[in-house]
């Protein structure tokens, strides 16, 4: 912790609240669409025939439907992959909207990202609890003996999906020992969805937190100050995972992002 922790916490916090709401934050998430769901290829409210193609999706559009890929109007058909990138560098557009391709699982899906989505007009911003130095306290990452391991979670779309995660965080919290297991994100970070005793009340449901990379010794930083709301307290179309075993603390957890204004 620095002198200046409490005002960089500020400015993290207003850089959330600007992501968020940005023309194609996770406020314009309008729709999740698994083509499984759709035999015939037609998604509600987006022209063109999606389906499924081994390993990417068909798509196929009349010059009429208005929608264009890479820039340019489509007529005729394009094979797509995954969209890497931020959903505003979607490769298929339909207007403002950018339709985002997704993979889960081997299942194929569509994203319709909309920067006039009605949750994104009616955003008033984020509830936080300002910064305590009680809430960031040392942690120690250990690794699994057996590699990264996949668990079974439900999703808050209701359905269950695989959640990887590869060690355990310990740390200590008011007195109490506490642990959580976290993934570990390709540079290295760490990534815990987590619920507390003021989840579903003063809280959100659950939360994410994301640990800095440990360095040699497994040392990080668990700093509660910066819980974050998961995108499906802004939209109700992620499909974001709920805590693993183990992941639910007894403590209140006071700190963080806790629910939308």
């Amino acid at each position: 912790m620095t002198t200046d922790a409490p005002e960089e916490w500020k400015r993290w916090h207003e850089h959330r609240v600007t992501t968020v709401s940005a023309p194609y934050g996770p406020l314009a998430l309008t729709g999740t669409y698994w083509l499984e769901d759709y035999p015939d290829g037609q998604l509600p409210d987006i022209p063109g025939n999606w389906r499924t193609d081994g390993d990417a999706v068909l798509l196929s559009a009349a010059g009429a439907d208005g929608l264009t890929v890479d820039g340019r109007p489509l007529d005729g058909e394009v094979r797509l992959t995954a969209d890497p990138g931020p959903a505003g560098a979607a490769r298929v557009a339909h207007g403002e909207r950018r339709l985002v391709v997704l993979v889960r699982e081997g299942l194929w899906g569509v994203r319709d990202y909309d920067p006039a989505a009605e949750a994104r007009r009616a955003f008033r911003g984020i509830a936080a609890t300002p910064y305590d130095p009680r809430w960031s306290v040392p942690g120690i990452f250990t690794p699994y003996d057996t590699g990264q391991r996949s668990v079974r979670v439900p999703n808050a779309d209701g359905r269950e999906r695989g959640l990887g995660l590869g060690g355990e965080l310990a740390f200590e919290l008011g007195g109490r020992e506490l642990t959580l297991q976290v993934s570990v994100e390709g540079d290295g970070s760490l990534w815990a969805v987590f619920a507390d005793a003021t989840s579903g009340s003063t809280s959100y449901r659950f939360r994410f937190l994301r640990p800095a990379a440990p360095d040699a010794e497994g040392r990080t930083t668990v700093d509660f100050n910066r819980a974050l709301l998961p995108p499906c307290a802004f939209a109700d179309h992620f499909v974001c995972p709920f805590p693993p075993p183990g992941n639910t603390l007894e403590a209140r957890i006071e700190a963080g992002e806790r629910e939308l204004r």
